[in-house]
């Protein structure tokens, strides 16, 4: 993918995010391999607001090189992202967010998503748990996370948020936000004090398997996002 392009979904996904209320703020971070072998990458810039973020707004940064005294690179999403994207050639994208939902139940001791319904089934024994809390991440922290994943996608952050990798900005936009919305689903039913109607494993699996084999729908997600984005909001792709 040419560079440019890179850097519109990146902008895209980023301001949208904030449009939905997922963000914090200028905390978290969204990144993106643009090298063969995943070293380098564009990440959002320290200080600047989600809602205003712009295609050459992105930080292009190298995994191997630590950006030792810049003030335009937060020292957390540094330090996590860059261990992530020397660690794991895989995650092209990372997503890292303390969305409300995501981060609520990321506060219970169980932090397990159960299927509830076709959202959560998404997410069927796909997610790694990290209950390794250990501070901000930074450091230890940060290269302890990166191996956290073992062969998952989703990594469930244990008092602290929720952390996705995967081979686009599409892909990772799409399975961060669905699964937001299978965790408010999911404790808004706990909240009614009611029994949940769990499904089966093999109804749980197969729902799953479908969301997988789903076609083009990441892709046709994130289109959608810049066909809103360019009629309302072009500056994000200058």
């Amino acid at each position: 993918m040419p560079q440019t392009d890179a850097r519109r979904d990146l902008a895209a996904a980023l301001r949208y995010t904030a449009r939905l209320g997922m963000h914090e703020g200028i905390a978290n971070h969204y990144s993106l391999a643009v090298s063969a072998d995943g070293a380098e990458f564009l990440m959002n810039p320290y200080g600047r607001h989600w809602s205003q973020m712009r295609a050459s707004d992105l930080l292009l940064l190298n995994a191997n090189a630590a950006p030792a005294g810049r003030a335009d690179v937060d020292p957390t999403a540094w330090a996590i992202h860059g261990a992530i994207h020397r660690k794991l050639p895989q995650a092209r994208c990372i997503m890292h967010l303390h969305s409300k939902y995501a981060t609520a139940l990321a506060c219970l001791k169980d932090p397990v998503l159960p299927p509830v319904d076709q959202n959560s089934m998404r997410f069927f024994n796909r997610v790694a748990v990290d209950d390794g809390f250990d501070g901000m991440g930074l450091g230890d922290e940060a290269e302890r996370l990166a191996t956290c994943l073992g062969n998952r996608s989703v990594l469930m952050m244990g008092q602290h948020g929720i952390l996705v990798i995967g081979p686009s900005v599409a892909w990772c936009f799409d399975t961060i936000y669905y699964y937001e919305r299978a965790a408010e689903t999911y404790l808004t039913a706990l909240a009614t004090g009611r029994p949940l109607n769990i499904a089966s494993d093999a109804v749980a699996e197969k729902t799953a398997r479908q969301w997988e084999e789903y076609p083009g729908f990441a892709d046709k997600h994130l289109a959608a996002v810049h066909s809103i984005l360019a009629e309302q909001e072009p500056a994000y792709l200058d």
